[in-house]
């Protein structure tokens, strides 16, 4: 059984998915991934991805990188559920991006 965080972060992930659709971006193969497989074995596999997803990339193009599972990892509730290298994935994703990450 989940722990409650691990719920949480899924609800997190169901939440970017219909906060895309707002911003016209259809995350179909995303809601679909954590459907399937949960969504922090979902954000596990994303930050594996030696180069940001496809959705990573259509988001960072309308400006909504905070919509962006690497925003979401970092956030300090969901922080203790990856790794130190996951982390630092994410945050160098959005650095790149010239996205300002928490510390």
């Amino acid at each position: 059984m989940p722990e409650a965080d691990e719920i949480e972060f899924h609800q997190a992930m169901v939440r970017i998915y219909a906060e895309a659709k707002k911003v016209n971006y259809n995350a179909t193969r995303f809601i679909q991934m954590v459907g399937n497989e949960w969504g922090l074995a979902s954000a596990h596999q994303l930050l594996r991805g030696a180069l940001p997803s496809e959705g990573f990339e259509t988001l960072r193009s309308v400006g909504r990188l905070d919509l962006t599972v690497e925003a979401h990892v970092l956030k300090p509730e969901f922080r203790r559920l990856f790794s130190p290298d996951e982390l630092a994935v994410a945050r160098t994703r959005l650095i790149a991006c010239g996205y300002s990450v928490p510390d």
